[in-house]
């Protein structure tokens, strides 16, 4: 299969996961918190998607790797913040753990891309 479009990206599509997780879980949060850590937390997953997106659409690979490089540390951010989450008691281990190992396996993903490119 070729790829025409970001959308067709196995990347993105699971950065696009992550996002709804993580607006599911952080909808769940004690209201003191939407402009804290829900905030930080949506941001942090939104970019993830958002800079393999971008990066397909420029021109160089150069700039492709840059952004795959932000993505990549969003995730880092992300699983932080889950890990905070969790310690908080905002998030159940199970929560937790679903999400680690999605942003693990992005991480992976991510890196693989990086090397090919």
């Amino acid at each position: 299969m070729k790829i025409m479009n970001f959308r067709d990206l196995e990347v993105w599509k699971l950065g696009k996961e992550i996002v709804l997780g993580i607006y599911r879980m952080t909808a769940l949060f004690p209201k003191d918190e939407v402009y804290g850590l829900v905030a930080q937390m949506r941001r942090a997953s939104v970019s993830i998607p958002s800079n393999v997106a971008e990066g397909f659409n420029r021109f160089h690979n150069k700039e492709y790797r840059q952004l795959l490089f932000v993505a990549l540390g969003s995730c880092a951010e992300l699983e932080t913040q889950v890990e905070i989450s969790c310690d908080l008691g905002y998030l159940d281990l199970k929560g937790r753990d679903l999400m680690i190992e999605k942003l693990d396996h992005e991480t992976r993903m991510l890196r693989n891309l990086i090397k090919k490119l």
